[in-house]
């Protein structure tokens, strides 16, 4: 039988004990360790790499600074990121877990049926993550072969192709336009088009929507607005008053709407859990 290792991170011990009770109650899951704050929740998923993590992100104590902005953090670090249940109290988070691509979302207290639930959609979904990886691991061609491609895949080769940067295409009519994506410093919707900023002050259009932009892109781009995701690499300042953020040596500023202002908020966090100093 498969197992699915597991990690608990929650500020509250109690529901540590309660989450982990019901979840030994299946064999396939495989209890890891606990943590009851960001950075020893972090350490923990960094080291072990579970398939599974049940997360709070509306502590108690906050101090613990449980919050979506762990996944976020876990982006800079793994190629595979694990499937993610968010535990909390309140369903008003809803709506913010499911722009971080969570697996499921469950309100205290957890029960049985619920995780039952869960588990029947994480077994399909890491499947089929699981034949995506297979399936584009072993050849550059769909339709080819080992013996055609010449070449059996490798763990080190894969390694190698998950460190190279990130490289846009832009195709249009036959014309290849390549772009390292850490170049870029927003993008900006024009109807069913996209103009995308670089750093050098240079714009191109795609003729791809915003929405499509923000399906595939990974950290360190955040939608923000309707018209607009920033490279938070690019941003040199925030105002929350004016609800603007500025781009580094420019004059830009991009305006952030109340319905991203999670992610807005999430950026400010990112910054202050890197090497920080608030003065």
């Amino acid at each position: 039988m498969k197992k699915y290792p597991y990690i608990i991170i929650d500020d509250d011990q109690e529901s540590v004990l309660k989450t982990k009770a019901i979840a030994d109650g299946f064999s396939e899951l495989d209890f890891v360790a606990s943590a009851n704050n960001y950075t020893d929740g972090l350490h923990l998923i960094l080291e072990h790499t579970p398939k599974l993590i049940f997360l709070e992100i509306d502590p108690t104590d906050k101090n613990s600074s449980l919050s979506l902005t762990l996944i976020n953090e876990l982006y800079r670090f793994l190629t595979v990121i694990p499937k993610i249940i968010i535990t909390t109290s309140k369903k008003d988070l809803a709506f913010d877990a499911i722009q971080y691509e969570v697996a499921d979302y469950m309100i205290k207290p957890i029960e049985r049926i619920d995780l039952v639930k869960s588990l029947l959609k994480l077994k399909k979904s890491i499947g089929e993550d699981e034949a995506y990886v297979v399936q584009n691991t072993v050849f550059e061609n769909p339709t080819a072969t080992v013996k055609e491609s010449g070449q059996v895949p490798t763990i080190q080769n894969e390694i190698s192709k998950t460190e190279q940067p990130l490289l846009l295409c832009i195709k249009s009519y036959g014309d290849y336009r390549y772009i390292d994506a850490k170049d870029i410093c927003y993008f900006q919707a024009d109807n069913n088009s996209t103009d995308i900023h670089l750093n050098n002050g240079e714009m191109v259009t795609a003729f791809k929507t915003l929405k499509h932009f923000e399906g595939i892109l990974p950290a360190p781009f955040v939608r923000i607005h309707n018209s607009y995701i920033v490279n938070r690499n690019y941003i040199s300042r925030i105002h929350t008053g004016n609800t603007v953020c500025y781009i580094k040596n420019t004059t830009t500023k991009l305006p952030f709407s109340k319905s991203y202002k999670a992610n807005v908020d999430a950026i400010i966090s990112d910054f202050s859990n890197g090497n920080y100093l608030e003065i």
